[in-house]
């Protein structure tokens, strides 16, 4: 009895010892995958096109810092409805024209709102020009906890007033900014045609079920050209 109850010690204490192990080395690769991603881009041979998302609200941001780390564009975020809007958007679209980067807008999708006061927020702030990139329409929020609550059928369908409107602005068809989430929802690659943005930090994204223009790869790139982690991004082929 005594050698069975050792034996089970002694058996316990491997089995801790593994788990620690195991939780160290879990631990060390996420330390390791933290401080790579600081500064990962995808390789230029095979993205050539690159560029950065600029939050709104954000300040300092140099773009001529982003051109040199082999930048070619810039998409600027759009305050949504429900907030201030953004008092320097204005002049970050004029600066990063200035530091010859191509400029688009990216819009924030609410579910919770109809589509006629957000397409109002981008009329308003986004002006006309043929020089400018595809507008973006970020869907990344479900419409759960909307208060009143809306349904899936009407989310989508002012979604797609939305884009409409969007695209009669521009004048030329939006891209699709997709989360994962959104897409499982409501399965938007496959109900509207038009080019995808998707997003997944270094790995290749795979889930809208159809090939991508634009591939958010870095959420968190540390650069000198602002005091805050950018989204770096590239394009296909």
């Amino acid at each position: 009895m005594a050698r069975s109850r050792r034996k089970k010690s002694g058996a316990g204490r491997w089995m801790f010892r593994l788990a620690a192990l195991v939780a160290l080395v879990a631990l060390g690769f996420a330390a390791w995958f933290w401080w790579d991603m600081r500064e990962w881009r995808p390789d230029e041979a095979t993205y050539p096109e690159q560029g950065a998302v600029i939050a709104s609200g954000a300040s300092g941001t140099k773009f001529e810092t982003v051109k040199a780390l082999g930048g070619d564009f810039v998409y600027l975020e759009l305050a949504p409805p429900g907030g201030a809007p953004d008092p320097g958007f204005a002049a970050r679209l004029e600066a990063a024209g200035e530091a010859g980067l191509k400029v688009g807008v990216i819009y924030p999708f609410d579910p919770c709102l109809r589509a006629d006061p957000q397409s109002s927020r981008f009329t308003r702030m986004v002006p006309r020009s043929a020089d400018q990139l595809p507008p973006a329409i970020a869907l990344e929020r479900v419409g759960d906890g909307c208060e009143p609550a809306v349904s899936d059928a009407a989310v989508e369908s002012e979604l797609l007033t939305l884009v409409n409107q969007i695209e009669m602005h521009a004048g030329k068809p939006v891209i699709l900014k997709l989360g994962d989430a959104f897409e499982a929802r409501h399965g938007t690659a496959r109900s509207m045609e038009r080019d995808l943005w998707l997003m997944r930090d270094r790995a290749r994204p795979d889930y809208a079920g159809r090939p991508w223009l634009l591939w958010s790869a870095n959420s968190q790139l540390v650069t000198a050209a602002s005091e805050e982690p950018i989204e770096w991004v590239v394009v296909q082929k």
